[in-house]
């Protein structure tokens, strides 16, 4: 296993324990746990967005290559950084409005948590 290093520097703040991390940790976080999402689960039927830091194409099945994909989620860093470490769920998420997920195959939650409460990417 590899270390995503999501838990050293932003566990405490995403616990609700400590100071909001500088920009470029965030943004670091953003895109290490967002490429773990598109390694384990590797396509282009699925767009996740979470800006202004990041977005990757995932999950098997049709590719889209033109305009706005059919099938889009979308949620703010701290969001996304939650769902990937487990601190959230995703039908918690999307029952309080805090992912957007549209098209019918706009659902990531097989592949959360990505991180492990140890920093462990599994």
């Amino acid at each position: 296993m590899e270390e995503c290093g999501v838990q050293d520097v932003l566990g405490e703040w995403l616990d609700g324990d400590g100071a909001a991390p500088a920009r470029d940790e965030l943004a670091r976080a953003v895109r290490l746990s967002l490429r773990t999402l598109a390694r384990v689960a590797p396509g282009a039927t699925v767009e996740v967005r979470v800006p202004p830091f990041a977005a990757v194409q995932c999950v098997a099945g049709p590719k889209h290559t033109r305009g706005t994909p059919p099938n889009v989620v979308e949620t703010d860093p701290r969001t996304w950084l939650e769902l990937a470490t487990g601190r959230l769920t995703w039908t918690a998420a999307l029952a309080q409005g805090r992912v957007a997920a549209s098209g019918s195959r706009a659902d990531v939650s097989e592949w959360l948590p990505l991180i492990d409460r140890h920093g462990t990417v599994g």
